[in-house]
């Protein structure tokens, strides 16, 4: 039996400070690199693709120079480098602090290759991550910038990316690591959802409200339609959206013991008649 694939995206406001221009969390991360180690020893039998958000190295500056709407101008092109090296530098922390702990991370830089068409990833190459995957390495990537035929060039979040890949490498289930303790009913306090379809997403997407920290790609909202889009494209895959900040959680939701969070799925739970 092949290994069951996991792709775990460490959210930009986990790993850094969202408010705070270029400011990693260097002790979440190391912590987080020690419980994926630990993770991963308690469940030997699966592969693992890593991709990580930009936080506060990419949203804020995508924020001030517009790049999702698109770059046409020589001062656009120059706001579009300034945040490829942002997310750049920030990737370089992540990989040092997942290969110093024992992850055996690939780096696979996504706009080395992407290209979308009208903010729609339409190209990237999965050779090198499937190689990765198949000589038991950790393929590591992250939200970055891309070349649009459209706009010019434009942003794509990591769930964008993972939905890309989905189609030729399906994951069996998809862990999205932040600081909500999941999808809440209403910003900020509002209770957690705990299941997410295709068929109740309308109702949430109404009454969804955005954080107040910068974010270029959708916030909570854009996340959950990115996989409920994957679900319905990926038989039997789940989601699940969870906080990783208690201590243990992100090694739980690993091993998949984790029932904390929101999970995304393609139908509802069926219910065991009383």
């Amino acid at each position: 039996m092949p290994p069951k694939l996991v792709y775990l995206k460490l959210g930009g406001s986990l790993i850094t400070d969202k408010h705070d221009e270029r400011t990693p969390q260097r002790s979440t991360l190391r912590r987080l690199a020690r419980e994926i180690v630990a993770g991963m020893e308690q469940r030997p039998h699966i592969s693992l693709l890593i991709g990580h958000g930009a936080g506060s190295f990419g949203h804020i500056q995508a924020t001030r120079h517009n790049t999702l709407a698109g770059v046409r101008s020589a001062r656009d092109w120059h706001g579009f480098a300034t945040v490829a090296a942002a997310v750049a530098e920030l990737n370089g922390i992540v990989r040092t602090e997942l290969f110093s702990a024992g992850v055996p991370v690939f780096n696979a830089q996504p706009s080395a290759s992407a290209r979308c068409r009208d903010g729609k990833l339409v190209k990237l190459a999965v050779e090198p991550i499937k190689g990765a995957i198949d000589n038991d390495l950790t393929p590591l990537l992250h939200g970055d910038v891309a070349f649009d035929e459209t706009r010019g060039g434009t942003i794509i979040s990591t769930e964008m990316i993972f939905g890309f890949l989905s189609h030729s490498l399906p994951p069996d289930e998809v862990l999205l690591a932040g600081i909500a303790p999941g999808v809440r009913s209403s910003h900020p306090r509002g209770s957690v959802i705990p299941e997410i379809t295709p068929q109740t997403f309308p109702d949430y997407a109404a009454g969804a409200a955005i954080s107040d920290a910068p974010d270029v790609t959708g916030g909570m909202k854009g996340k959950v339609a990115e996989m409920i889009t994957l679900v319905q494209n990926i038989r039997g895959a789940t989601v699940r959206i969870f906080s990783a900040e208690p201590e243990g959680a992100l090694t739980r939701a690993l091993s998949g013991t984790e029932t904390t969070g929101t999970v995304i799925r393609a139908a509802r739970t069926e219910q065991t008649p009383a």
